[in-house]
């Protein structure tokens, strides 16, 4: 593989902590089975009788991120047994589903899409129904809490089927069931590799009838193929990570599924400190987010999982600041690209843009 070229980038306005810290922010690719804080899987754990590697939230935390630093997708994948464990209950799920949502207000965030699998949640005696009445319950109480306290986010709802068993199809009638209450698309997820996207042409056709979007995790752990059968086979609007597009740029020239991603405007869901976990690439200074902005793609940032992965959106911004020279303009590019690509309708996108985001951005310039 041969890494893409880029322009060079014009001298960058550097922010500092307390400025990133307030820059608003878009996440379109996080996981909400894998942003759960410490102490509550802690004290969800001991309420259910789940055993964990360790009851200290500080053990714990750390304990998810050298876990999830194997550089392996599979194992990355597997830390998520003790989170899911406490979010089988109503209760568990209402909990971590504001939580979810204060922590994105704390965090800068301005609009955020939160996605996860119902069909993961129901140990506990609920139904695929209850599961998303109740997350969708946990969410609006979390928005309201962060709107009283002056600190509004928008949290839209993405239904994932898993790739790798047989009820994407019911997940997706889902997503339609509930598209006027929160529900804003649906993807699929689990490990890519050996499951193509292909394999749930019936739920994506189903979901185009009824004019749900929907992303679709491909060229992470496996390469051009995935991206190519997600857009053309399948025909997502957004790619979840997409870092592996990198194999079809030579020299800063770009090949037919390259340039079809870039002049289509197909949004990249990038994560960066997920992917240097899973082996996706190799450092932040190095990875594709950088080249691909310069080249004109519609990259976006984004977390993927915050306590996997022992981070946040700040945390993000920063590291791209520190170890690949962002500046605030560079910020402010993938934060608009991920409104721009957000399941929300037009008039909304850009009164969020032109309200919030640029307003926000002018004000660290």
């Amino acid at each position: 593989m041969s890494a893409p070229t880029a322009p060079a980038t014009p001298t960058a306005t550097r922010p500092d902590a307390d400025t990133l810290r307030r820059l608003p922010k878009a996440v379109l690719h996080d996981h909400l089975d894998g942003g759960l804080r410490p102490a509550t899987v802690v004290e969800l754990a001991e309420s259910v009788g789940h055993t964990l590697p360790t009851t200290d939230p500080g053990e714990l935390a750390a304990w998810y991120v050298e876990a999830a630093n194997s550089g392996d997708l599979v194992r990355y994948i597997a830390t998520f047994e003790h989170t899911l464990a406490v979010m089988q209950t109503r209760e568990g799920l209402l909990r971590t589903a504001e939580e979810y949502v204060l922590d994105l207000a704390a965090d800068g965030v301005v609009y955020g899409e939160v996605r996860y699998a119902p069909e993961l949640m129901l140990n506990g005696g609920l139904t695929l129904a209850e599961v998303v009445e109740t997350v969708q319950e946990g969410l609006a109480a979390g928005m309201a809490k962060a709107a009283a306290a002056g600190t509004p986010v928008r949290v839209g709802t993405l239904l994932c089927g898993m790739r790798m068993w047989d009820r994407t199809r019911a997940t997706a009638d889902l997503a339609v069931a509930f598209r006027d209450a929160g529900v804003v698309g649906f993807d699929i997820a689990g490990a890519e590799d050996g499951f193509p996207p292909a394999d749930h042409l019936d739920a994506f056709a189903h979901l185009r009838r009824e004019n749900v979007p929907f992303t679709i995790h491909a060229g992470e752990a496996h390469g051009l193929p995935s991206i190519h059968q997600a857009l053309q086979v399948c025909g997502a609007q957004r790619i979840g990570h997409g870092v592996r597009i990198t194999d079809d740029i030579v020299d800063g020239k770009l090949g037919r599924l390259a340039g079809w991603v870039r002049d289509r405007r197909v949004a990249l869901e990038m994560c960066p400190t997920s992917n240097l976990q899973t082996g996706a690439a190799a450092s932040i200074a190095e990875h594709p987010i950088t080249a691909l902005k310069d080249l004109g793609f519609r990259v976006t940032l984004n977390t993927d999982n915050r306590l996997v992965s022992g981070t946040t959106m700040t945390r993000e911004m920063a590291l791209l600041v520190e170890e690949a020279g962002w500046g605030v303009e560079d910020l402010r590019t993938v934060t608009v690209n991920a409104v721009k690509s957000a399941f929300l309708p037009f008039d909304e996108r850009r009164a969020l843009i032109e309200d919030v985001v640029l307003p926000g951005y002018a004000s660290a310039l």
